[in-house]
């Protein structure tokens, strides 16, 4: 391949390789504090990508996050486009955590005895992170602070996202500022409390459905559904590997293991889009 370029000059034959400190890359990304961050507790070699790979779902957790408060705070402006692209971009990221449970999908029990002594009382469910996730979709339990007293900053945090209106809780007061009949009740709970279906919201997005098929606000309950749908099929990922691994024995931290992912792979998020389809 020719380095000829307009004007005759020449391209590099290889990249700057001389820097006098750490490389760019390396101060943007921090990938020398990334890959130190893994100190396996066992000496079974299977622990390395067990412990990788819930990292690397913690990374996810974060940017989906960043991606759900960011179509909140754009939903309370009024502004669809921007909260559009925010979720749009979390299905993609919700698309690739899923997939991250491929290299732990195939334990068996004996392998992931193997190590599992190393969690001690460790769960997923003490994931802060994941924990707000599940608020912004309204899924509210002040209980789920607890864990976390002994870390000041990620308790406060925590005590913040469960006192913030959810990103279901930001959909239903656009819905009620378009002209659909959202009960006052709904519009005023207490955002700290677990968001509850009601019909009437039910029947608001039954009249969307209804309507214009090119609505702005029939695009947003679709994408809405496509994250729904994806949480759903996370939960159920989550499920079917802890199933695979440790059948029906109790959870690591004492969870209830497979009988607490079962309740709750059962539930639907963003529970009136569901259902409104069966009413149009």
């Amino acid at each position: 391949m020719s380095h000829e370029v307009t004007g005759g000059a020449q391209e590099p034959e290889t990249p700057n390789l001389d820097f006098a400190g750490t490389t760019p890359y390396e101060d943007y990304v921090q990938a020398d504090v990334l890959t130190h961050l893994q100190h396996p507790l066992s000496d079974d070699p299977g622990e390395m990508v067990f412990l990788v790979t819930t990292q690397v779902m913690e990374l996810w957790f974060t940017v989906i996050v960043h991606e759900w408060q960011t179509a909140a705070e754009a939903l309370r402006r009024d502004d669809l486009t921007v909260a559009m692209d925010a979720l749009r971009r979390s299905c993609h990221e919700l698309e690739a955590l899923n997939a991250a449970w491929k290299p732990l999908a195939k334990l068996t029990p004996a392998q992931f005895n193997a190590y599992r002594s190393a969690l001690g009382e460790g769960s997923g469910f003490q994931s802060a992170m994941y924990r707000r996730m599940e608020f912004l979709l309204g899924e509210k339990s002040s209980s789920m602070l607890v864990p976390h007293r002994g870390a000041p900053r990620v308790h406060t945090e925590l005590e913040k996202a469960l006192q913030e209106p959810s990103l279901w809780d930001e959909v239903l007061r656009l819905l009620a500022r378009r002209g659909h009949a959202v009960p006052e009740a709904v519009l005023r709970r207490d955002p700290a409390q677990r968001y509850e279906p009601d019909p009437a919201v039910e029947a608001a997005w039954a009249e969307v459905y209804a309507g214009p098929q090119e609505s702005d606000l029939l695009r947003l309950a679709e994408a809405l559904t496509d994250v729904g749908e994806l949480v759903w099929r996370w939960r159920n990922d989550h499920l079917v590997a802890t199933r695979r691994a440790m059948g029906a024995k109790m959870g690591t931290g004492g969870s209830a293991g497979v009988a607490w992912l079962e309740k709750r792979a059962r539930k639907n998020v963003f529970p009136e889009l569901w259902t409104a389809r069966s009413h149009v």
